[in-house]
């Protein structure tokens, strides 16, 4: 009997076990074993097979191989791999949840997308460019596996994945590519690597050595343990990032920053976060390659289509709305990466214009953290898989062809100025008609977002507008300062209010230092005697302050006070009852009044307000006092405080004239005095008055706005009511449908079931032996009487009949079936068992209700007396 050949895996889905099956999309997400994508074209089949037998039968990982395959053939890539590898090989199917130590391959004429660990078949479309099924993949899996994702690109031509493994390398993954001397054709892997997104450049052994040392140190394991109690060290790794790129990112996203440096430390083979801290400070190229992944390039042209729609209908036309036709539009892009996002703004204007046939000029500013981001923006080359973003009338309109991809014509380029700026610290642009900060803000926490959100309302002009990502909103003072125009595209305007920013030099504590230093804080102390000068001055400047300034409150916008100077208790003491720092309630008599109108003049107009002659009495006598309140901010914590200021002016008091009562002039002096002291008062009474009524007016036009707001806002609650309502009523009629579908669905059960019994009574009542194979040739059913015959067992079943002893001498069973198979005829032949009987086999087609060959079935008559008959003839 001629060898078996070696079957071909059968494409199937491997069924998810229930504990993968769940709702919490981070317990897949954060799997326990890392998910390896490989990418490869020509040539990739004898780098995989190279990657492969580098592999222990048991490596610890998944893999997922995307060929570029022709659709229009079946593929034999799964039978292949089977040979090189003692993997099991799977062909992907709809639904298949990945598994650990084994290989799934994309089938012929189709993409494949994973989420939540589970892969989905697209059926591939025949689109615009070059067909691109490995960055599909790719990003899909960067998405669902984040550090869990590892992208491999072997060999092959075009540049299909790079924009896959810079999504794997921005969401915490590792990336590597073929070297050029092991790949036949080396566009694919020269590709990714030109575009800074590869970590290793290795031949496929290597790579198979790398994957097995990623897998006994799982990012998303150790993420937790590695920053557990070591706060110093991250703070140290903050401040060489800020010595080299002079960008602070302590108040960045912590999970991003945290997910970044495990990268770095995973390529770089270091599992303890001091080891880390220490080869920052021993090699600057760290420092400079953690910058680089700490900062996010990802973008993409046009993106969200439904976006600039919105621009197009809500925001352009109030733009350009009276607009002169020399006054430039003017648009400011942060964060704008490589350039796409400007790019798409500038076109969407220039079409705009074209379609309203209005000639502006336009301005778009793009600014960026990275320079190396900055510099590819400014050449505004791209690869041809932008084909799949831009439509291919835009593609002829505004882009040609260059060094294998497209360029953006010089008009649009000329519109767009690309500049590296830190948005927190250099000065922003202003007079800007729109803001473009889309998928900036979730990398920062609220304290930044709070912050930056003020800068955006000063550079735009009073009715500018600024548009963010769809996942992200407005914190802080941002409901306060800008009003929501677009909800879906997350478009808002600026209020016409004061913009709540300020701007300041912070001073830090410690200078930039050389980032090769091994020690950053160090202190000798032979230096202390150095400090003395310094206290010297210090106190040099007490001692001179408190005899010469004039005695002084800082308060903040509640009136508390917060600092003094100087004697203050000649004008201030502790009320009576419960102790309070109120500047108000300390205030002695006479100055209360003075002190409420200063203060206000001064909160209402932003200006210092002062006033002399100001009479004060206290147990010890009278003064006149020039008062003086002069507000200000804190760059720091931009909070508004006032500087209150006590300077006793020479007069004679009328403490001193009531000493002397027998002197009638004196007298007189001092009703003078005290009828000036009390018209004083009452004139300041007046004036807080009306301050008072001034403020009150204020707060009921405030009031009457907020409860127009309010009545829109019932408005809104109604509209969404009835939304829901409408909801309700469309998610019944849905119930009803299903109610009614599962009602069918029961009924094919009860008659898949019948049909179920009918045949198994049948095959059991058949006195023929009667067997049913599938397309591999494996049982599938068989009569009781076919048992007897070929003798079976019942583990016999779902076994290849081939592959089994039988009664019967039949070694041509294998072809004949094939045959059939191929051919789609009925066969007969005469056989014989093993004791001296003979059959008549007939072997016929299997056909499903799609008319499809999914086997064969064989039929066995006894035809021993026949035969014995005609011998005996």
């Amino acid at each position: 009997m001629p060898r078996p050949k070696k079957k071909r895996a059968k494409p199937r889905a491997v069924k998810p076990r229930k504990d993968h099956v769940s709702s919490n999309r981070a317990s897949l997400v954060r799997a326990t074993f890392p998910v390896v994508a490989i990418g490869a074209s020509a040539g990739g089949f004898e780098a995989v097979s190279n990657l492969l037998r580098a592999l222990p039968p048991e490596p610890g990982v998944a893999l997922v191989f995307i060929p570029h395959l022709d659709p229009t053939h079946e593929s034999a890539m799964v039978e292949l791999l089977s040979r090189t590898t003692r993997l099991p090989v799977y062909q992907a199917a709809e639904g298949t949840h990945v598994a650990c130590n084994s290989l799934y391959v994309l089938p012929p004429n189709s993409d494949m997308r994973i989420a939540d660990g589970t892969l989905h078949l697209l059926r591939r479309e025949a689109g615009r460019g070059q067909h691109m099924p490995i960055d599909t993949f790719f990003r899909s899996l960067a998405e669902d596996q984040t550090s869990n994702a590892v992208g491999v690109i072997l060999s092959g031509t075009a540049n299909d994945g790079t924009l896959g493994l810079l999504a794997i390398k921005n969401n915490g993954g590792i990336t590597f590519a073929q070297d050029s001397e092991s790949a036949k054709y080396d566009g694919m892997p020269h590709s990714a690597t030109a575009a800074g997104v590869v970590d290793f450049v290795l031949p496929p052994d290597r790579i198979a050595q790398e994957l097995i040392r990623i897998q006994k140190q799982p990012l998303a394991e150790k993420g937790k343990d590695t920053f557990d109690g070591n706060e110093r060290l991250l703070k140290e790794v903050f401040r060489l990032l800020k010595n080299v790129s002079k960008v602070d990112f302590v108040d960045y996203k912590v999970a991003t920053i945290r997910r970044r440096i495990l990268r770095r430390m995973a390529i770089n083979r270091l599992e303890e976060l001091g080891d880390y801290v220490k080869l920052l400070h021993r090699n600057p190229q760290e420092i400079e390659a953690l910058y680089r992944d700490v900062l996010i390039n990802v973008t993409s042209f046009f993106r969200n289509p439904e976006v600039f729609e919105s621009l197009r209908e809500v925001v352009y036309p109030k733009i350009l709305a009276n607009r002169a036709s020399s006054e430039p539009i003017r648009v400011w892009v942060p964060g704008c990466s490589t350039g796409e996002e400007t790019y798409s703004h500038a076109i969407s204007l220039v079409e705009t214009l074209s379609e309203m046939r209005l000639e502006v000029p336009v301005q778009i500013f793009g600014t960026d953290l990275s320079e190396s981001a900055i510099q590819r923006a400014r050449t505004g080359v791209y690869k041809e898989s932008i084909a799949n973003e831009v439509s291919e009338v835009r593609l002829r309109r505004f882009f040609h062809k260059a060094n294998g991809g497209y360029q953006i014509s010089k008009s649009i380029r000329d519109m767009c100025v690309f500049a590296r700026q830190n948005v927190f610290s250099d000065p922003p642009f202003s007079r800007m008609d729109l803001i473009s900060c889309r998928n900036v803000l979730i990398y920062l926490s609220p304290i930044l977002q709070k912050k930056v959100i003020p800068i955006f309302h000063y550079a735009l002009k009073p009715s500018g507008f600024l548009l963010v990502g769809s996942t992200e909103g407005l914190l802080g003072s941002g409901s306060e300062i800008f009003d929501l125009v677009d909800r879906k595209s997350k478009i808002y305007q600026k209020r016409p209010v004061p913009s709540p920013v300020t701007f300041g030099m912070s001073i830090s504590e410690e200078g930039p230092r050389e980032p090769g230093q091994e020690r950053p804080h160090q202190a000798a102390k032979d230096e202390l005697p150095a400090k003395t000068p310094a206290d010297v001055q210090r106190e040099a400047d007490r001692l001179l302050l408190t005899k010469y300034v004039p005695s002084a409150v800082v308060v903040n916008d509640d009136l508390e006070i917060v600092q003094s100077r100087g004697r203050t208790n000649r004008y201030l003491e502790l009320p009576t009852g419960r102790a309070s720092l109120n500047l108000l309630k300390m205030a002695r008599s006479g100055l209360l009044y003075e002190l409420r109108a200063l203060i206000e003049h001064a909160r209402k107009h932003a200006v210092p307000a002062s006033r002399e002659g100001v009479v004060m009495e206290d147990a010890n006598g009278g003064a006149t006092v020039r008062l003086e309140v002069i507000p200000f901010r804190t760059p720091a914590r931009n909070q508004r405080h006032f500087l209150v200021l006590f300077e006793e002016m020479e007069h004679v008091t009328p403490a001193t004239h009531a000493k002397t009562p027998q002197r009638a002039r004196g007298a007189s002096d001092s009703k003078d005095v005290q009828i000036a002291q009390l018209k004083q008062e009452l004139a300041s009474t007046k004036e807080y008055l009306q301050s008072i009524i001034e403020s009150q007016e204020a707060t009921n036009e405030e009031l009457q706005s907020a409860n127009e707001e309010i009545q829109s806002g019932n408005e809104e609650l109604q509209s969404t009511n009835e939304e829901l309502q409408t909801s309700k009523e469309e998610l019944e009629s849905a119930n009803e449908e299903l109610n009614t579908v599962n009602e069918e669905i029961q009924n094919r059960n009860q008659q898949l079931a019948q049909l179920s019994n009918d045949l198994l009574n049948v095959l059991n009542s058949a006195t023929i032996p009667i067997i049913m194979l599938g397309e591999d040739l494996h049982i599938r059913r068989y009569t009781p009487e076919a048992e007897r015959v070929f003798g079976f067992s019942d583990n016999d079943m779902g076994k290849a009949l081939t592959h089994l002893p039988t009664n019967l001498q039949i070694p041509q069973l294998e072809r004949w079936m094939l045959d059939v198979m191929r051919d789609i005829q009925m066969r007969t032949e005469q056989v014989q068992t093993r004791d001296g009987k003979s059959y008549k086999l007939r072997i016929s087609p299997y056909r499903t209700l799609e008319n499809k060959i999914d086997g064969v079935v064989l039929t066995l008559f006894d035809i021993s007396d026949v035969v014995g008959m005609s011998k005996g003839n």
